[in-house]
Formats: C-alpha cells, sequence, structure tokens
C-alpha cells in the first residue's frame, strides 16, 4: 500500500534492469534513514527548501508530500535527474503523509495564500484548519521527530501545532526572526562592503510587524556600533524598517519569497541533523522567559540540536528593548486569542 502512494521515476514508466554480477549483497539496506527530512507542501518555498537541502546534502533522505500529484511528480523528477551532479540524496514523495514516516524533521510550508479583500483572520482561519488535518498524522509517522513550521503567521501557527501535536514544546519551532536577521545583516554588509560573518544583530519577537531590533547587540566585527541604544539614531532605524518591509515588497516585485526563507530553514534545520547546538533566533514558547508571561510563540535566542530547542540563552538588553518584546508577546497573545476554539 505504501509503495503505490510513492512517486518516483518509476510511475512514469516501466523499467527492468539486469543484474550485475560485480556486486553481491552482503546485507539489506535499513528500512528507513536516521537522517531524513519531510517537506509538507510542493509549492515555491517548500521545493526552493527541498533544492537547498540537496545541494547542501544536509539530510540523507527527503520526502516530499504534496495534494496535487501530477505537479509533485515533476517536481520529484526534476530533483532526481540531477543526482549525478552532487552528493547522493534519495529523493522521493506522495500525496499520503505517510511517506514521511520516521522523519528526523517535518517542515510545513503548506498553507493558504492571502487573497485580495482577504484579513489576516480569514487567512489564519484556512491554515489552521490544515494544521487540524494533517499534525496528528504527521506525529502519528514520526512521534520522535521535531516539527519545523514555516507557514505564515508562523508564531501562531507554531502555537497552534504545539497544542495541535500533543508534543513537548521543545520539539515545535517555528522559522521565526532567524531570517529577518540575516535580511538586516545582509544589508549592513552590503552597505560597508564586509563580510556578513562579520555583522551581527539579534531580531526577537513576532515574525511580523512588531519585530524588535536589539540594537544593544548590534555589532561589526566584534565592536558595538551604537554608542547609545536607547536613542537610536534615525538612519539606522529607518533602515530598520526597511528590513520589516522587505517581504512585502519581494512579493510585490515578483509574487512571493521562497529562495531566503529556505536558506534559514536549511540553516535551523542543519543544527538540529547535527546536534550543532547553534544559537538561533526561533519561534518557541516564549512564557516564563525574558518577562513574558502570555503562553505564546515568539522568537527568542534558542540552541538549537537533535531534540530541537535544547536551552534559551538568557541574554542581557535594555530595559526599552525588553519592553519592546514584552509588547510583542502582548501583540503575538491577543490575535490568536479563540482562534483554536
Amino acid at each position: 500500500m505504501l509503495k503505490s502512494r510513492l512517486l518516483s521515476i518509476a510511475n512514469f514508466r516501466i523499467v527492468t534492469f539486469p543484474a550485475l554480477s560485480s556486486l553481491t549483497e552482503v546485507t539489506k539496506p535499513p528500512e528507513y534513514s536516521r537522517n531524513k527530512i519531510s517537506i509538507i507542501g510542493a509549492g515555491q518555498v517548500g521545493m526552493a527548501f527541498a533544492f537547498a537541502c540537496q545541494n547542501q546534502h544536509i539530510a540523507d533522505e527527503i520526502a516530499i508530500v504534496d495534494v496535487m500529484g501530477d505537479k509533485l511528480k515533476g517536481e520529484l523528477m526534476d530533483l532526481q535527474q540531477g543526482a549525478y551532479f552532487q552528493p547522493y540524496v534519495k529523493v522521493y514523495g506522495g500525496t499520503d503523509l505517510s511517506v514521511t514516516k520516521d522523519s528526523q524533521i517535518c517542515i510545513v510550508t503548506a498553507g493558504s495564500r492571502q487573497k485580495d479583500k482577504e484579513t489576516r483572520l480569514d487567512l489564519l482561519g484556512k491554515n489552521i484548519n490544515i494544521l487540524k488535518k494533517i499534525i496528528p498524522e504527521i506525529v502519528n509517522c514520526s512521534p520522535e521527530g521535531t516539527i519545523l513550521i514555516v507557514t505564515n503567521p508562523v508564531d501562531i501557527l507554531a502555537y497552534a501545532t504545539w497544542k495541535l501535536s500533543g508534543l513537548p514544546a521543545n520539539r515545535v519551532i517555528g522559522s521565526g526572526t532567524n531570517l529577518d536577521m540575516s535580511r538586516f545583516i545582509s544589508m549592513v554588509a552590503k552597505k560597508y562592503n564586509i563580510s556578513t560573518q562579520s555583522v551581527f544583530m539579534w531580531i526577537l519577537g513576532e515574525h511580523g510587524d512588531s519585530m524588535v531590533p536589539m540594537w544593544s547587540s548590534f555589532s561589526v566585527a566584534g565592536k558595538a556600533l551604537l554608542k547609545n541604544t536607547e536613542k537610536v539614531d534615525e538612519d539606522w532605524i529607518n533602515n530598520f524598517k526597511a528590513v520589516v518591509k522587505s517581504a512585502y515588497e519581494v512579493r510585490a516585485l515578483k509574487g512571493c519569497t521562497q529562495y531566503a526563507v529556505s536558506l534559514s530553514c536549511v540553516d535551523i534545520c542543519n543544527s538540529i541533523l547535527t546536534n550543532a547546538n547553534k544559537v538561533r533566533a526561533v519561534s518557541t514558547l516564549a512564557k516564563g522567559f525574558y518577562g513574558i508571561e502570555e503562553e505564546v510563540f515568539i522568537s527568542l535566542p534558542c540552541v538549537l540540536g537533535q531534540n530541537g530547542v535544547s536551552h534559551m540563552v538568557n541574554l542581557e538588553f535594555t530595559d526599552s528593548e525588553m519592553c519592546a518584546l514584552q509588547e510583542s508577546a502582548c501583540k503575538v497573545a491577543k490575535f490568536q486569542e479563540g482562534m483554536l476554539k
């Protein structure tokens, strides 16, 4: 039954290969890989992520699920036919979530797009209904796995996933402001013609309009760039506002964002798969940290390892930054009130 649900090149033609006399089987291959990523949603973000995973070889096995079977067949063929040019990654998929069995990470990119005259609440309701259908089955197929939510609004949908899944909070993560940090850092690095690796600033809170720039952490080559973080120069504030608006700008120009967010997710997944314990700004259960009292998911500095979030990093920020972070949590809490009723 499972084999009938798998989509691969073999679906398109019957191929018979002769046995190779030079190969002697010593043992059967394992039924599943312990280094497996599953992608729910073969849209632009999902496929950009799959392509980045394949190129960076962060997993040995990639399973992709989408309700549009024919489109998925084409996407799988396109990925599979480039196998000669890179390290081998087993890529397959299907329309049924059973292909995600025994995944170390399941990444959810599936969701409805916001239409004209459709409110964020309307969109949220649609996407929560999608989660209600898929999350229990994802957990059933991979009870020890971590779920990474990418679909927007990511903080609220990560919270909904945690509630629907019954998983411990450390194994439900939203992609969060890891991407926004990259956007800001890339802009500064380009301006000063230096490597992105030499620029840093935490951006925390909601992945949205209330995200908080932690100016006290802003540094270039390890040196703090701002002397007075309580009174930030207007130019820097405008630069940050440009980062907040940049996703809208990209969507207006090309219809979607896909490459940067996929690379952000590869970065997150790589830390989990390799147990690298990198510290990243991802959306996690924030209650009890940084003075946040609400039961919400927002981005905070987290250590990412094989069990998802292993530690919360307690950093020191200014009073105004802490207040802004707490206000961001309040905003998310108000927006998500009653959403699962």
